[in-house]
């Protein structure tokens, strides 16, 4: 049987050079393919398809999470870049009650993004 072997998201944005400056600086994508409206980024062996839209399209609110082994030292990692953001762009990690270790960045066009790592339950 066939199996699923990714799953790969779509990212609208305004303006894909805007986008892939955020995508490579700010969280250490690599740009793999650029092609008019559309690239695809990736970091670690996983990707995002970014698309640009018409500047008046509604995009809608979009989430992505991004699973990691160890999320502090992903935030570490990125930190001096996402200091630069505009405020309100990032939460610093903090645990979830549904046993998740996270943090939150904003995308120029507001995509959310949320890092995350599986942590051990709430006791209380």
């Amino acid at each position: 049987m066939s199996k699923i072997i990714q799953i790969t998201p779509f990212v609208f944005t305004r303006s894909l050079q805007t986008s892939l400056t955020f995508y490579k600086k700010a969280l250490g994508f690599t740009c793999t393919f650029h092609a008019d409206n559309y690239a695809f980024v990736q970091r670690n062996g996983k990707g995002l398809r970014v698309i640009e839209v018409d500047p008046d399209a509604d995009c809608g609110e979009q989430m992505i999470y991004l699973d990691c082994d160890d999320v502090d030292a992903v935030y570490k990692q990125l930190k001096p870049q996402l200091d630069l953001l505009p405020k309100g762009r990032v939460r610093a990690p903090f645990d979830q009650p549904y046993a998740q270790r996270e943090f939150h960045v904003h995308d120029p066009d507001f995509c959310l993004l949320l890092f995350g790592t599986a942590i051990s339950p709430s006791t209380s």
